[in-house]
């Protein structure tokens, strides 16, 4: 039997988003208990905390596949809503915010900014030493049409070739094609790829069907040592 044929180098690096590139500033259940508070209801934020990780658990995916692209962000603003409404009702049926349109306006807008997560560490550094190899980047994201203002805010947007998530392809991974648009858009094959992401395990399994390579972020204390990993896993595998 002939030995397996060597894998081409590195050419491209996608990236999950939140837990990855970068991560709350705060839990959920302060910042919604202190915007709740601004309208004078107080809700305790461990019980916003619990409620929304029940609330998420059991919600549908944040998908819209039976929707025009464009008419996605609409949709998935909605679905935003319903999940803060159920959070709120499932943290406390007692306790109103009085006008929940302007509460969840201000929560949806506040989740958009810079001022509600913060990069991990490394993130830049990792992402400057690719750039400087020429790997191709992308973000391969759950998050919803926020995103790309998003990283922007951050300031990290300007290291990416292509940002693909729900609003754009309506699935969500671990769905293949999810990971299958960036490569396109990269122009990059599976084999010559690597995705950089953390739980759930789902997500990994999908990434290896296709051949990209998979590094666990979660197991990182800074991504700054990334770009040497990728790079020396990927000249193992072609000595």
């Amino acid at each position: 039997m002939s030995p397996p044929s060597p894998r081409p180098p590195l050419r491209a690096v996608l990236f999950d988003a939140v837990g990855t590139l970068f991560e709350l500033r705060e839990p959920v259940g302060e910042t919604y208990a202190r915007f709740a508070g601004e309208q004078g209801a107080e809700i305790p934020a461990s019980r916003i905390d619990e409620a929304f990780g029940r609330v998420l658990a059991a919600a549908p995916p944040n998908a819209h596949p039976e929707l025009e692209a464009a008419a996605r962000p609409e949709a998935e603003r909605a679905w935003w809503r319903q999940r803060v409404r159920e959070t709120l009702r499932a943290a406390d049926q007692m306790v109103r915010v009085p006008d929940f349109e302007a509460y969840f306006g201000a929560l949806f807008g506040h989740y958009a900014t810079a001022d509600a997560w913060a990069l991990r560490a490394g993130v830049a550094p990792a992402l400057e030493a690719l750039a400087a190899r020429s790997v191709k980047l992308a973000v391969v994201s759950n998050f919803d049409a926020r995103i790309g203002t998003l990283l922007a805010g951050l300031g990290i947007a300007v290291h990416f070739r292509a940002i693909v998530g729900p609003t754009e392809t309506g699935v969500v991974k671990p769905d293949v094609r999810a990971f299958a648009r960036a490569l396109e858009a990269l122009g990059v094959s599976a084999d010559a790829a690597a995705y950089v992401g953390d739980p759930p395990e789902a997500e990994f399994r999908a990434a290896r069907s296709l051949g990209l390579r998979v590094l666990d972020a979660s197991r990182l204390a800074t991504l700054e040592r990334v770009p040497t990993l990728l790079v020396a896993d990927a000249e193992e595998e072609t000595a």
